[in-house]
This record gives structure tokens, C-alpha cells and sequence, in this order.
């Protein structure tokens, strides 16, 4: 049996799998985002210790028996995060999470440098974890001196789970820190952010053993003998290996909390002028093209918050049938944009209204918006040298066939529907687990689930959705010029 566990910013959850790679149990424990001032995004990651024990305690009341066989655990975990530990391994501060956009004057000061562009093959946005540092040591400089280690959010968790301070490829290449080509810490951007490589923790493979876990646990969560930790990956490389998106040329898009749309590769293709991130794959010599959206379905439940009305609600009122875009325009800005602006000022924005616009064409507005900005990055990948052909759609926002129709006629390329399952970044995390504890080849393991059901453009709205993308494309000059 394996583990994979997958921090997200709205939960943990634990999933177990068999040898045939066959989901037995999920369990799942709840968390929350503290955003003590605008742009700020944090969580205490005692917090994610007690979700990571709910989560587990859930598999363990079902499948006791079964989670006893367990010999490999996989981590998954929203990248970026800087969580500060001590000496003595003790937390120094809430966690500055992926969408916090604190530090952006400092995100610019580093990009301005070239080194950063050159090593690393991205932009330092706002929300990468060194611009994180170079806040604190300016605003928290009695924390930032007592710094011993700097860990990723999931890594904390393996700190927990084994003792051991690693991280790997995938979510280390998110830091502003790594050579992405050559795998490694750079000593030359970790002295320009004042630091050290003593201060972060080693480097392994994502499919590698990266510790034991604790004895501890292992009482705690009836397992016997001894269970291997996976070097795991970042969350977006995670539910790349649970895709089987790890062959160049094979693509997804995730409507989550954020938007991604992830391309493999089997080389390193920079080009950091495209605002696209090129990351390392949590699969050894494998790299990925990554264009993001901070707002996918944050968009939707902000507006399910304003309107009274769930998600679920919103997007059964507009039925299946896709519309063709109405005069209302949305921009997702709601905390700031990555690809392709890299803004950590530009904020959400209707454009449009009039006193026909309804709940129902305020709901198409935002779907669209998101299916806009998703383009946006289908651009920007076309631009670092990347063509895609057709997506698989994952992430919760993916249950809506609106949604989806929305993206493959923006887009103009067919979205393929995995068969039912889970398939998301707890199930990469569990098969990382299965391929450290066996050592099994990782192409072998990881591969694409049975499409269930493919989303064709609706090409009698292209035009409609390309004059809308339009006005969309127009309204962001605008209105950051209106910003100031």
C-alpha cells in the first residue's frame, strides 16, 4: 500500500492506493487562509500537522488493516510558501503562502538583476519564496537572523513526518534559488538574497527516498516496518505524474483554487520573458512548462461569497449550453496576475454592466474571465516554445461542462474528460510514494487515465469568444493605468 498526501491551501488530504495503483480510502482535513492585510496570505503550519492527523485518522477508522500494509508515502504541497524554522526546528513565523504578493518591490529588485533570469530560467514573481526572504529580513529582521532553515510548505510536513530537512526538484525550482538546468542550489542567488545553502535542505529526486517515517507515527497510524517518504513534488508537478503528464507534448489544465496550464518536456526550454515558469518535473532529467492564474475558482467562490448563492448553484443556472460571451467583461485580478503580466498590483475588474446584466451573465463574465486569462497563458507558452494540441481538464472547476466548453472554444483545442477517479496531486503523490518504496521505472507507473469524455470547441461561437477575448486583451492596459 501507498500514501500520498497533498497539502493544499484549503486542506489536506490523504489518499491511499494499492500494487495496481487502485484507490481504497480518502480522508481529508480542513484549513484556512489568514490575509491579515491586502496582498497578504498566510497559514500556520502547525495548522497543516493537525489537518495532515485528520486526514489520516479518516483513512485509518476505514481501512485500518490496510493502511497498516503501508510501505511508501508520497508529499504533495502548494509551492512557494516560506515557512522559517529555527535551530532547534521550531516555526518563527506563519508561512507566507504562494498568493501573497507582499513582497513585490522586492520580487522586482532581484528580477532586475540578471543573474536571477539566467540561473533560475523565470521571472522572480512576487510570490516566489526569495523575494519572501528579502521582505522579512528588511520588515522581521529578528526573525529573519535566527533563520537555520527554510523549508517549502510540504517539506515542513516531511520535517515532521521523518526528521529530515530535503526538498526536491519540482518544488525547490519555485524558490528563485535553484538552477533549474543543472538541478542544484546556486550559491551565487542565495549570497544575493544574504543567505546561505546551509539554510535550505538538501536535494533529492522527486521518485527518491527522502526519509523514514517516525516511529511516532508510525504507532500513531498502525504502520509497521519500514515506510519510505518520497522526495515528492510541488503540487502542479504532483497532479502532473497523477495525469501521466509527464511525455513531452502532454498537457493539462487545473481549475483550482489557482489556474494552471502544464505542458511536459523532456528538455529545459527558459524563456522568462513569456512569464511562463519553466520548472523542473518531479521525474528525473524531465522538465515542465507552466503558465498560472492566481484567480480560477478563487474567482467563482468570490463571487459565490457577494452573491449568496454556492458555486454549484451559479454554474447549474447557466446550464450546459455555451453562450456566446454577453458585453460584460471580467478580469480575475482578484490578489494580482502571473502569466503573462507578472502584476502583483492589478486587481479584478467588471467592465460593462448595464441594468439587464443578471446573476446568470455576472457568472458567465467570471467563467470567461478565467477562460480568458487561461488563453492568455496558452499564448504565452506558444511564445516560450511550446504547442499544444489538446489539455485534460482536473480540478474542481473542471465538474462544470460549461466551464469547459468555455475553454475549448477560447482555446480552440478539444479537453479531454479523465474516466472517473481521482487523478489530482494526492494520487502523484501516492504513486511517488509506490515508485520510492519500489524503485519501479517511473514512465511504467505514471500513466494517463482512460478520457471519459472529450470537449469539442463549439466552433459557431469562435468568432463571438474571440472578439470578446479582445476586449478582454484591452481592458488590462486600462485599467492599470486608471490603478495608477
Amino acid at each position: 500500500m501507498y500514501l500520498g498526501l497533498d497539502l493544499g491551501t484549503s486542506g489536506v488530504k490523504a489518499l491511499l492506493i494499492n500494487d495496481n495503483q487502485t484507490i481504497l480510502a480518502s480522508g481529508n482535513g480542513s484549513l484556512d487562509v489568514s490575509r491579515p492585510h491586502s496582498g497578504w496570505s498566510e497559514q500556520d503550519p502547525a495548522h497543516w500537522l493537525r489537518a495532515t492527523r485528520e486526514a489520516v485518522a479518516a483513512i485509518k477508522a476505514s481501512h485500518p488493516e490496510a493502511l497498516a500494509s503501508v510501505k511508501g508515502i508520497g508529499l504533495s504541497g502548494h509551492m512557494h510558501g516560506a515557512t522559517l524554522v529555527d535551530a532547534a526546528g521550531n516555526v518563527l513565523r506563519p508561512c507566507i503562502l504562494w498568493n501573497d504578493t507582499r513582497s513585490f518591490a522586492e520580487a522586482a529588485k532581484l528580477d532586475a538583476d540578471p543573474c536571477f533570469r539566467d540561473i533560475t530560467g523565470n521571472i522572480v514573481f512576487p510570490g516566489f519564496t526569495a523575494p519572501k526572504l528579502v521582505w522579512v529580513k528588511n520588515n522581521e529582521p529578528d526573525i529573519f537572523a535566527k533563520v537555520a532553515k527554510i523549508l517549502l510548505p510540504k517539506d515542513y510536513l516531511r520535517l515532521w513526518l521523518t526528521g529530515e530537512y530535503l526538498s526536491e526538484m519540482s518544488d525547490s525550482a519555485g524558490t528563485s534559488w535553484l538552477d533549474t538546468g543543472k538541478r542544484a542550489w546556486s550559491t551565487e542567488l542565495l549570497a544575493a538574497t544574504d543567505l546561505e545553502e546551509s539554510q535550505m535542505p538538501g536535494l533529492v529526486e522527486g521518485t527518491a527516498e527522502a526519509g523514514v517515517l517516525r516511529a511516532e507515527l508510525l504507532a500513531e497510524w498502525g504502520m509497521v516496518g519500514r515506510v519510505v517518504v518520497a522526495g515528492g513534488a510541488g503540487d502542479n508537478a504532483a497532479s502532473a505524474v497523477g495525469m501521466g503528464t509527464v511525455h513531452s507534448g502532454s498537457a493539462f489544465v487545473s481549475l483550482g483554487t489557482s489556474g494552471v496550464l502544464f505542458a511536459a518536456n523532456d528538455r529545459y526550454l527558459p524563456n522568462p520573458a513569456s512569464a511562463v515558469h519553466a520548472f523542473c518535473h518531479a521525474i528525473p532529467n524531465t522538465w515542465h512548462q507552466m503558465g498560472v492564474i492566481l484567480s480560477a475558482t478563487d474567482a467563482l467562490n468570490w463571487h459565490s461569497h457577494v452573491t449568496g448563492k454556492s458555486a454549484a448553484e451559479l454554474s447549474a443556472e447557466l446550464g450546459d449550453t455555451l453562450k456566446a460571451p454577453s458585453g460584460v467583461t471580467f478580469l480575475p485580478y482578484l490578489s494580482g496576475e502571473r502569466t503573462p503580466h507578472n502584476d502583483a498590483k492589478i486587481r479584478g475588474v467588471f467592465a460593462g454592466l448595464e441594468h439587464e446584466s443578471s446573476r446568470v451573465v455576472l457568472t458567465q463574465a467570471v467563467m470567461e474571465g478565467v477562460t480568458f486569462a487561461i488563453r492568455d497563458n496558452l499564448a504565452a507558452l506558444n511564445a516560450a516554445g511550446t504547442t499544444i494540441s489538446r489539455v485534460t481538464a482536473i480540478g474542481g472547476g473542471s465538474r462544470s461542462r460549461y466551464w469547459l466548453k468555455s475553454i475549448a472554444t477560447a482555446l480552440n483545442i478539444p479537453v479531454d474528460i479523465p474516466a472517473d477517479g481521482d487523478f489530482g496531486a494526492a494520487f502523484g503523490a501516492a504513486r511517488l510514494g509506490l515508485l520510492a518504496a519500489t524503485g519501479a521505472d517511473p514512465l511504467s507507473v505514471c500513466t494517463a487515465p482512460k478520457t471519459a469524455e472529450t470537449v469539442e470547441p463549439v466552433t459557431a461561437l469562435s468568432a463571438a469568444y474571440d472578439e470578446a477575448y479582445r476586449r478582454y486583451r484591452a481592458l488590462y492596459p486600462a485599467v492599470k493605468a486608471a490603478m495608477g
